[in-house]
């Protein structure tokens, strides 16, 4: 196929660099992208054998200008495969893994480019070359990745370090595929309606259509990511709770073609060679160096402190629920299966709430232009438009055009949130295009979503937690959309892991504010808003099954730091160890509550094995630090406050990654992060 046919060929001419996706087939993907990488060689050799002394111009703005095609036809394809995946583009995935493996090698091991940017750096100290702030953090940036990358190691190193960054790229590609497979043929087939007893109305209609969409009769019952269910809150069926239990931690080590331990395993060694190679003691210190947190072992200090307490709140819950058990069925013990369930019924107890009945006044419209949107546009003036002219990449996917206060365009918003068969799990944001001056373009943002899509005609209605994953996912967004940065490789979420969750945990605080709850918490069909007094009950049962909610999560991130710590030669080689090594890890760590598994168990950790998260799952609890304290801050600059808004998004979310994340956010809150606004939200006393 001519690339002169091809629609990645050149930015699109619809409004804000759009993909055009009524033309973009699979087979345009890869003769784009092979182009683009020679192309982006080519750009950077030009900079590498420049004869003219190094300046801002011809090194670091020629090197940001340099690889938009390749970076245009990846995003694209990634976008795709990850939310609508098919065979055809899994094998496209599983050729262009290590080819942009092998591609950034040739760029970050290339000796002449890293002494081109170590005498643009000597020029800098010299005096002879003046750079801005973004210009200096860049350079330094572009320096510690070359030596991050290996290059400085001898030939025969580099091309070690060539082989493993091939196959560990092969290999993370590979565990996402295995596990959406897996995931799919997890789901839990159901016959008899009897057995959805307690299952709200909607979520037994989506369950029936999604069985009639895979050709079965009666329900089915699709596993989201995590651990823990959804359904498992309400369903009163015992034995189906722990069918759909049990079937969400098996997955990925139940043998056969979908079985992922294999794969875990050989990219846990491969990791820590890597990792060994460069110079760092273990894939958990390579991944740390480079971001906030600076260490592993600052990370396990943190997550250190927190385990105890968080094992000890969920064994005082454990001992409530099992109460709440014997009141039920006496003389039965409680499990992992009871807990949701269990939970919910005390919360009901103890607070009158129960989030079923929750659901009719949490429509999914409603809640994102009543909620998300407006508590975006009294913080930031901004408004949205739906562009229905405009095509996404699925039928499913939402376009809106996002405007300043005064109708000046910002940027697009694209949303995609009902779960399919070929979507892999969990909720993201990723950028189509980067916001950048020195480019001229303005942000396209996406966030996915795994919301059970209802019967056509029906409306979608949310659990609460899909509501507070609705407002987190558009906190992403916002901090891309609100890029205003120089530099494309800066943009909006262009920050380090354990950063990158902050500004999105802080905007789940406006879901609970009561101008905005008010506003989209409507019955969706009689108009009446939600009863005051369930909200203020629902407030006041925020911190029940916090020990439940933070000791899953901390299990979880103790597990991502256990395997990456390992050395290649302590990472077992038989596939039944796996479940060995996780038990010895959480008991060490003093978070083995056999009542809470992790949120992720390690064969189906998507964050650790196949997405951009390996050693990095801590940055949750590490952004919540932050974010605990831009709550107080809020609260004590007049909260859904347009002025707070207006410096929140200059000071932080605009700068994107072109200062030192964590010097924005000192001269937002004034001083260093302290960890006790965490520590009170959670419920957690420390020892």
């Amino acid at each position: 196929m001519s690339l002169d046919d091809n629609p990645l060929a050149s930015p699109s001419d619809l409004p804000f660099d759009l993909p055009d996706f009524t033309r973009i087939r699979p087979e345009h993907y890869m003769p784009a992208v092979r182009a683009g990488l020679e192309e982006e060689l080519a750009d950077l050799d030009r900079i590498a054998t420049d004869p003219e002394p190094p300046t801002v111009e011809n090194v670091l703005e020629a090197w940001e200008r340099a690889g938009q095609l390749a970076h245009r036809a990846v995003t694209v394809f990634y976008n795709q495969s990850s939310a609508d995946s098919s065979p055809e583009l899994d094998a496209i995935e599983e050729e262009l893994a290590p080819l942009l493996a092998a591609h950034h090698d040739a760029i970050y091991l290339d000796e002449r480019l890293y002494a081109r940017l170590r005498t643009l750096e000597a020029r800098v100290r010299a005096g002879e070359v003046m750079l801005d702030e973004d210009q200096d953090w860049l350079l330094r940036t572009l320096l510690r990745d070359f030596v991050r990358a290996g290059v400085e190691l001898d030939e025969p190193a580099k091309e070690r370090l060539r082989e493993l960054n091939a196959e560990i790229s092969t290999l993370e590609a590979r565990f996402g595929r295995t596990l959406l497979a897996e995931q799919n043929d997890s789901a839990v087939h159901v016959t008899e309606l009897a057995e959805l007893e307690g299952l709200p109305e909607d979520a037994v209609a989506a369950a029936r259509q999604a069985a009639a969409d895979r050709g079965l009769e009666g329900y089915l019952i699709e596993l989201q990511l995590p651990t823990q269910q959804e359904v498992l809150t309400s369903l009163r069926d015992r034995d189906l709770r722990r069918r759909v239990l049990e079937a969400s931690l098996r997955r990925g080590c139940r043998g056969g073609e979908h079985d992922t331990r294999e794969i875990v395993l050989r990219l846990v060694r491969l990791r820590a060679e890597r990792a060994r190679l460069l110079g760092f003691q273990h894939h958990a210190d390579y991944v740390a160096q480079d971001s906030c947190a600076r260490t592993a072992d600052a990370v396990a200090e943190l997550l250190g402190r927190l385990a105890p307490a968080a094992a000890a709140n969920a064994r005082r819950d454990a001992a409530i629920l099992q109460e709440a058990l014997e009141a039920e069925l006496p003389g039965e013990t409680l499990q992992p299966w009871d807990w949701e369930y269990l939970q919910e019924r005390v919360r009901g107890e103890r607070f009158a709430v129960d989030d079923a009945l929750l659901r009719p006044y949490l429509e999914l419209d409603r809640v994102l232009r009543h909620g998300v949107f407006l508590a975006a546009n009294r913080l930031y003036g901004i408004t949205f438009h739906e562009r229905e002219d405009l095509v996404g990449y699925h039928p499913d996917v939402r376009v809106f055009e996002v405007r300043e206060e005064d109708g000046t365009p910002l940027g697009l918003f694209l949303g995609d949130f009902f779960t399919r068969p070929s979507k892999r799990g969990g909720a993201w944001m990723n950028n189509l295009v980067d916001q950048s001056h020195l480019l001229g373009r303005r942000a396209v943002v996406v966030n996915n979503l795994n919301i059970p899509k209802p019967p056509a005609g029906q409306p979608a209605l949310l659990a609460w937690d899909e509501v507070i994953t609705l407002f987190h996912e558009f906190g992403h967004a916002l901090h891309g959309l609100f890029s205003d940065v120089r530099h494309p490789s800066q943009s909006g979420t262009e920050v380090p892991r354990d950063f990158v969750e902050y500004p999105s945990q802080v905007n789940e605080m406006w879901a609970w504010h009561p101008e905005v709850l008010a506003s989209y918490a409507v019955h969706h069909v009689t108009g009446e808003p939600v009863p005051a007094e369930w909200v203020e009950r629902k407030l006041a049962s925020r911190q029940w099954g916090e020990g439940q909610r933070t000791t899953e999560y901390l299990a979880a991130a103790i597990l991502d730091q256990a395997w990456h710590r390992l050395a290649p030669e302590e990472v077992p080689t038989d596939v039944e160890e796996v479940e060995v090594f996780e038990a010895a890890a959480l008991e060490k760590a003093g978070i083995k509550v056999d009542l809470v598994p992790p949120r992720y168990r390690t064969t189906y950790f998507n964050h650790a094995f196949g997405g951009g998260y390996s050693a990095a799952y801590y940055s949750y609890i590490w952004s919540e630090v932050l974010d605990a304290e831009t709550v107080e801050w809020f609260v004590e600059n007049g909260g859904l406050d347009r002025a707070a808004g207006e410096r929140f998004r200059r000071t932080l979310l605009a700068r994107g990654g072109s200062i030192d994340p964590m010097r924005a956010f000192v001269e937002l809150r004034g001083r260093e992060p302290r960890i006790e606004p965490l520590l009170a939200r959670r419920g957690l006393e420390l020892a």
